[in-house]
């Protein structure tokens, strides 16, 4: 009923004429002339040009030369078009970005920009297409010409964004009528590894130096950002992490200050839940006392198959408020939340050039950076903490959470809330602020935004046992230095297992010493009660704590949620001692079958392995890896591996968590050390491919070499892009 598929097949042009000349390619080819790429001695780019638009030509050119696929595939899928090189698997992924990516909108919108920021994105696209012109052996999947109005498509450098909370198996369920298929099951897969990052800011007077300090520390999948330094002779000289094919450092510093986004619990995202009138052909839906029309439109989403792309088409229905994405209750889901592209790419790019805490709190007022919170640091000795940018105000009558009535007025959204009616820390006396996607309530310790002073929308996260550490190592604590903040950062306690462990221990005691289980767990829980919370690549430990509380967290990860209890929460306080004593002698026997004994150090079993530049990467216990000594930061862990076993391998590998780490001092001038996972090259013949991937697993940070006197000697060359 609401779609149909048209299969095309593969043609094929027999013109032989000769491809006309293109009259960009001399515009290209001058403005690259005024583009330096000096490569340091890890491969890190570092970019100058004269003006900001020649900066964006460099910047984009050295990403593809690391990486060109992964810098199309952000693009393609902030387009919806990755079914066009993956399948049809991607096809509800591709569906719910088209909901909110019209092209003929961004076409107009990139039209209106102003002047400057169109500049930019010309120059991106040009820094882009000129990569494809000078490297012809490099095939695009799909995307063989970028447009300067594709950059609006993926505006403000977060991994997954507000569109990702849309269900895609509701989006599927709606619109589909394969469901025997299970295409957007495929895709929309959760893990318990908790997303997001960790930032600090430490101010001068808690500091050795007397400069302000800033930990800059994403939690996202490897190799989604790379490492870079871009400058021009308009101000620009900013350092940090880029998300593949940007052209502004999503996080990072410049000489004067830093900045760290780390992914919110404000609710965001609202669905309205729409009764539906149906008179004759035509659809309504209520709101207030009228009956207003649902409007429908077409979107086709092509995608490949052995026989060359096919598309198919879907009919859509909106009402006021946005995209109908699934159906519940006998009513229809629209989905609400920010669309704001030119506002997001100006914030993106104006921050990274901000030189006081004045400047980056108007680039702020955008408000444009909705799923994310912000630390900040400055050279005056500024810190700061800015919430979720983007947070509507609503009636606090209606519980947002949950779909509200979207035919009652009074749930319409009444504006965006200031800076100074979110929860907000400037300069707090105690000297120090975080996050770590938990709430802002701890933010800075006794200093923080107090919960009852805003709604509940405001944060629906709540606190985590990654908060519970970073207060532990900052509180009371006034002597950071670079060096103090990277070992606070790498800090081994796990504070999730200081609350499980002796739960674990009490119910062992409590067990009759006639139980044969008692008995069979005995060296077990001796080595368990005498443990110091602490991760180490040699501890036994952990990695009986890690086994013993993933099957814990399987067993009654449903019951715990079901209650609306934490998991941590129900483990320690219902789980009856007899089912704690089971799932530790399970994961007992696991380790024994996985490794050939329980007692195996955790450094054997949670690995580093990086063999191909598989967007997908395959994993090979036989292959090179290497030994991680921090776990996920599901248990508390500040330094995050998001590590589990794959499809043939025992060994736990990590896709994501640690990515970027850096640590910038502030002052008269900026100093910093940084570590990227793996390597700067997605070229696995590249020496820059896996050359971090040692001292990323030992957390031993590298110098920046921010300054022309720190790049002088770890030059490894400099080159014009099309050389």
């Amino acid at each position: 009923m609401r779609k149909s598929i048209i299969v095309l097949f593969a043609a094929f042009s027999a013109c032989t004429a000769r491809e006309p000349a293109n009259p960009d390619v001399a515009r290209w080819e001058a403005q690259a002339q005024n583009v330096t790429i000096t490569r340091d001695d890890w491969g890190i780019p570092h970019i100058h040009g004269k003006t900001d638009a020649d900066a964006v030509f460099g910047l984009v050119y050295a990403q593809a030369e690391d990486d060109f696929y992964r810098v199309e595939t952000n693009f393609l899928n902030a387009q919806g078009r990755l079914a066009e090189a993956e399948g049809e698997s991607a096809i509800y992924r591709d569906l719910r970005m088209k909901l909110f990516i019209d092209p003929d909108s961004m076409k107009a919108q990139f039209a209106a920009s102003p002047d400057w920021l169109k500049s930019l994105m010309v120059a991106w696209a040009d820094g882009l297409n000129y990569y494809l012109r000078t490297h012809p052996e490099v095939k695009p999947r799909v995307i063989a010409k970028f447009e300067p109005w594709m950059a609006l498509t993926f505006s403000e450098g977060s991994i997954g964004g507000d569109i990702e909370d849309i269900s895609l198996q509701g989006l599927e369920e709606f619109y589909g009528d394969r469901k025997s298929a299970g295409l957007a099951a495929v895709t929309d897969t959760r893990d318990t590894e908790p997303s997001g990052s960790n930032g600090i800011a430490i101010a001068p007077s808690n500091t050795t130096a007397n400069r302000a300090l800033l930990l800059i520390n994403p939690h996202t999948s490897f190799f989604f950002r790379a490492e870079v330094q871009v400058q021009s002779d308009e101000g620009l000289n900013a350092y940090g992490a880029v998300t593949w094919g940007q052209f502004f450092v999503y996080q990072g510093f410049n000489s004067r200050v830093g900045w760290m986004h780390t992914s919110s619990g404000a609710d965001v995202v609202d669905e309205y839940a729409e009764t539906i009138v149906h008179q004759g052909d035509s659809v309504f839906y209520r709101y207030g006392k009228e009956l207003r029309p649902v409007v429908r439109s077409s979107i086709v989403v092509s995608f490949q198959t052995d026989t060359g792309l096919a598309r198919q088409e879907f009919t859509v229905y909106r009402t006021h408020h946005g995209p109908v994405v699934r159906e519940a209750d006998g009513k229809w889901i629209s989905v609400r939340l920010m669309q704001e592209p030119v506002k997001a790419l100006m914030q993106s790019y104006t921050r990274t050039k901000a030189t006081d805490y004045a400047s980056f709190r108007q680039s702020m007022e955008l408000h444009t950076n909705s799923s994310n919170n912000t630390i900040y640091a400055d050279a005056d000795g500024s810190i700061a903490y800015f919430h979720a940018n983007h947070v509507p105000k609503r009636s606090t009558r209606f519980d947002w959470s949950k779909p509200v009535d979207g035919s009652d007025p009074a749930t319409e959204w009444q504006g965006i809330h200031s800076i100074d009616e979110s929860p907000f820390i400037l300069d707090p006396p105690n000297g120090w602020l975080y996050n770590s996607n938990n709430w802002p309530y701890s933010a800075a310790g006794p200093n923080s935004p107090r919960k009852a002073d805003f709604p509940a929308y405001m944060d629906v996260g709540g606190e985590n046992p990654r908060g519970v550490h970073a207060i532990r190592v900052l509180q009371g604590k006034r002597d950071f230095s670079i060096d103090a903040l990277v070992a606070a950062a790498y800090d081994s306690y796990l504070p999730a297992f200081a609350d499980l462990i002796p739960t674990l221990v009490a119910a062992y005691d409590r067990t009759p010493a006639s139980s044969a289980l008692k008995g069979r767990l005995a060296d077990q829980v001796a080595l368990l009660r005498t443990w110091d919370y602490r991760w180490a690549a040699e501890s036994v430990p952990t990695s009986l704590a890690v086994f013993w509380a993933e099957e814990m967290w399987r067993r009654v990860r449903s019951d715990a949620e079901g209650e609306e209890m934490s998991v941590y929460d129900y483990i320690a306080k219902r789980v009856p001692a007899s089912e704690k004593l089971d799932a530790l002698n399970t994961a007992s026997e696991k380790l024994t079958a996985d490794f050939g004994t329980w007692k195996t150090p955790w450094g054997e079993i949670n690995r580093f392995q990086r063999l191909t530049d598989d967007i997908v990467h395959p994993f090979d216990d036989a292959g090179p890896s290497i030994p991680v000594p921090f776990t996920s930061a599901q248990w508390g862990s500040l330094a995050s591996f998001g590590a589990r076993p794959y499809k043939g391998s025992k060994k736990y590998y990590g896709t994501s968590g640690n990515s970027f780490v850096a640590v910038v001092e502030f002052g008269d001038s900026v100093r910093a050390r940084a570590i990227t996972a793996g390597g700067q090259s997605g070229n696995p013949n590249s020496k820059h491919f896996n050359d971090q991937a040692e001292r990323y697993s030992k957390g031993d940070l590298r110098e920046v070499y921010y300054y022309p006197s720190q790049l002088k000697g770890h030059a490894a060359g400099a080159y014009h892009p099309g050389r």
